[in-house]
This record gives structure tokens, sequence and C-alpha cells, in this order.
């Protein structure tokens, strides 16, 4: 059964007259079905990196990788808080979604494995890994994997202006 937020609201203040709070549901979907997304991680000066990735929604939680020597592995290292986000890129229509949580390595090779399978799923044998040791091997080597447990959610829907917040149980 999919975890569900403990607090659904809609920002009045960011929100159309009229507007109503987009369901956990439509988020849920839409964080799935993303084919890219934005990960902002912090350096160890507090300055923001982001940068654009493939992910995976399974188990109520987003999975991204990367290869141990990248700026955003070296940032999650000294800081776990990060924000990913993936949207529609259109003015008037659709809804964006902001994901604010801790990312933590996966290392179990059993998680690894059934995350691997929804990774070749989702975009095809080109993202086919293989694991080992606590991490994906595949197409450029080793690769670490993080899983990014919702903490909070936010919904910019465009279609009637509104912003949506779920929060999670940490």
């Amino acid at each position: 059964m999919a975890k569900e937020p403990f607090d659904v609201e809609l920002d009045l203040r960011f929100s159309r007259e009229g507007a109503s709070a987009a369901p956990w549901s439509e988020g849920r979907r839409l964080l799935a079905e993303a084919e890219l997304y934005w990960l902002t991680t912090l350096r160890p000066d507090g300055r923001p990196h982001t940068t654009p990735l493939v992910a995976v929604w399974h188990a109520d939680r987003m999975y991204f990788c990367s290869g141990p020597g990248e700026r955003k592995v070296g940032n999650l290292s000294g800081d776990s808080r990060c924000i990913l986000m993936t949207g529609c890129n259109r003015l008037r229509s659709g809804l964006d979604i902001v994901l604010e949580g801790d990312a933590v390595r996966v290392t179990d090779d059993a998680e690894l494995g059934r995350v691997a399978e929804v990774y070749r799923a989702k975009y095809s044998e080109e993202w086919h890994f293989k694991v080992r040791d606590g991490a994906f091997h595949g197409m450029v080597g080793e690769t670490w994997v993080y899983a990014l447990a919702p903490v909070t959610v936010f919904g910019f829907g465009k279609d009637e202006f509104s912003q949506t917040r779920w929060r999670f149980a940490a």
C-alpha cells in the first residue's frame, strides 16, 4: 500500500480563488512517470549545485544514481538534504513537483536489484545495471544509488494556479 501524506494543504497565498489542492495520487504519478529530474544538493560552502538526471519511483521513494567522484556525491556526503524536481516546463498547464528530503546511499544488493529492475523497465536496456558490492555497475562503471524519501513535496498547479503542500512523517 502506498504511503500517504499526513498533511495536505492548499496554500491560499499562492493559489487562485476556487483552486483545490492537487491529490497526492497525481503528484506520485508524475514522480513515477517523468523522464527527467533536476537534483539540487548543497556544496561544502553552502552554495547550491543543480544537475539533471534520471530517477525512478519505487517503494514510496525516489531513487537516483551517480558516479562516486561526481560533485553531487561529494555534496551528499557532507549534507544529505536535497531537492528533486520535475515538471512540464509549460506556463499555463501542468503540475510541477518539488520533493524535499534527505538522500541516503543504498548499499543492500537485494534492494539495489529491485531498483535496477525498475530502471530497466522505465528507461529500457540502455539503463541496465548489474548489482554487486553495494553499487550498480553498467555503462559508466561503478555507480552509487541514493534513496530519497519525501518529507515535504510541493505541487505547483498551473491550470488553476495553485500550490499544494504534501507533508510526510519522517
